[in-house]
């Protein structure tokens, strides 16, 4: 991934991104072809690994045939997505006085990548899927958890899932938040931002402004 030095995200600011945001982008190559799903993934960081960075845990359904070209050389890129959104220029200040401003987009986003493996052993899948329900129903008046399923009925949705484990070995992270601007311009970009509809522009400007 391309990052500027100004928009490097510390691992800690990684940490929350991809914590937070529960699900990735898991791409891998089928051949020349490049495949990809959005899955749901905890990035497992309790123990190194084989990797060095822990290990990130999701599964795919069975029968989605992506699973199916991963072999032990398999390495996958997992992208995890945080809020976005379109910039206007005429939210600069600066550009009422020398018009030098173009649009922009600002985002944050983790790319975290390693060697990939397929499980299909009903304990593991278990485990994974109760701790990613956990990780979700956690704090709820009546949290539902996999216990909560008949026995027959879970064995048979474990069945028609596969697990994946990446071990992470390259971490990066980038957040975009117009620390190019002036503290003016990005002030301007804060109030246009709280303007605009849709839930993304708002989280941006929270995250330029706790800045």
């Amino acid at each position: 991934m391309y990052v500027p030095s100004a928009f490097a995200a510390a691992d800690a600011e990684i940490e929350s991104l991809v914590d937070h945001a529960g699900a990735a982008d898991l791409v891998t190559f089928d051949g020349p072809t490049p495949v990809a799903s959005l899955i749901p993934v905890i990035w497992d960081r309790s123990v190194p690994g084989p990797g060095g960075r822990g290990r990130l845990l999701g599964h795919l359904a069975l029968a989605n045939p992506q699973w199916r070209g991963i072999t032990p050389q398999t390495v996958a890129l997992a992208i995890v997505h945080g809020p976005q959104a379109y910039v206007s220029p005429s939210w600069y200040p600066a550009k009422a006085r020398h018009g030098r401003a173009v649009p922009t987009w600002n985002y944050v986003t983790a790319h975290l990548t390693g060697p990939v493996t397929v499980h299909r052993d009903p304990e593991w899948l278990r485990e994974v899927v109760t701790r990613l329900t956990r990780q979700h129903e956690e704090g709820r008046a009546e949290p539902w958890a996999v216990a909560d399923a008949p026995a027959g009925y879970l064995r048979g949705q474990l069945r028609a899932i596969v697990g994946i484990e990446v071990a992470v070995t390259t971490v990066e992270g980038k957040r975009k938040l117009s620390q190019n601007r002036s503290e003016e311009d990005r002030a301007g970009v804060v109030t246009g931002l709280r303007g605009e509809p849709g839930a993304g522009a708002g989280a941006v400007a929270d995250l330029m402004a706790a800045r």
